[in-house]
């Protein structure tokens, strides 16, 4: 059965300014973030749709049908800006339909909902992701802070496993390090299970956590799919991709 996956946000574009002496030049890079997760679902049942943070703005599904197309969805560092304003509201001041809404009824309608960590994720850094009280947070297991969410651990810090569950099955032994994530708030309502947390000592706040939203699924995973808080060497790790493919297959319904 192929379970079709729509990957939402993890990219960006960077611009320096070079200096040298009198002179000056200016550069632009873009850069794709979710690479590492889409190499380690390559030959599985998924067929992923990585749909890049500037296409979001316009691309991502105005109704409920076109979502319908896909089993679950995976925000990952994108704020909630770039659905409220695409360019039919912000630049033409025309009213069009709200895909927080439009994402949080088609989880309830059985679609398998998972946000993954970032710096554009939860409430992110400054607080500008502006996840809090939308309809989308009203969907996950976990709701956001008020403020800057980021947990920056440079050390790094290894999950504490709490509880068996489908999404851990085949993932045995120490995890590697990860350097960050976003702290939330799990909601204390049926259904919702904190799988792994980040130590006592850094915390003990969520790390993943599972719940349900109507007929839906819905994981919250706070930290990266990939670096800089997801180090090189997680996405090595074998483990890397059975947690994700255990995660896709739970949240569709597949397992």
């Amino acid at each position: 059965m192929t379970i079709k996956v729509l990957l939402v946000g993890e990219s960006w574009v960077s611009s320096a300014t070079h200096y040298k002496g009198f002179d000056q030049f200016g550069s632009v890079t873009f850069h794709l973030g979710a690479e590492p997760l889409v190499a380690a679902l390559q030959g599985s049942e998924f067929d992923i749709t990585y749909m890049t943070a500037h296409d979001t703005v316009e691309k991502f599904p105005f109704s409920l049908e076109e979502l319908s197309a896909y089993q679950a969805i995976i925000l990952s560092d994108i704020g909630a800006n770039s659905l409220l304003l695409p360019p039919a509201v912000w630049l033409h001041g025309k009213p069009v339909a709200n895909r927080l809404k439009i994402i949080r009824d088609w989880t309830a309608a059985g679609g398998g909902l998972v946000m993954a960590g970032g710096y554009f994720s939860f409430q992110g850094i400054d607080g500008k992701a502006r996840w809090r009280r939308t309809p989308v947070e009203e969907a996950l297991p976990v709701t956001c802070l008020p403020y800057d969410d980021r947990l920056e651990i440079p050390e790094g810090f290894r999950a504490e496993i709490k509880q068996k569950h489908p999404i851990l099955a085949g993932i045995d032994g120490e995890w590697p390090l990860l350097l960050g994530a976003n702290e939330v708030v799990v909601k204390q309502q049926p259904g919702v299970e904190v799988l792994a947390t980040l130590p006592e000592a850094e915390g003990g706040h969520p790390l993943l956590v599972t719940g349900g939203y109507g007929k839906g699924r819905t994981v919250a995973w706070t930290s990266d799919i990939g670096p800089h808080w997801l180090p090189n060497e997680f996405v090595a790790w074998p483990g890397y991709a059975t947690l994700w493919k255990n995660i896709l297959r739970w949240v569709s319904h597949a397992a």
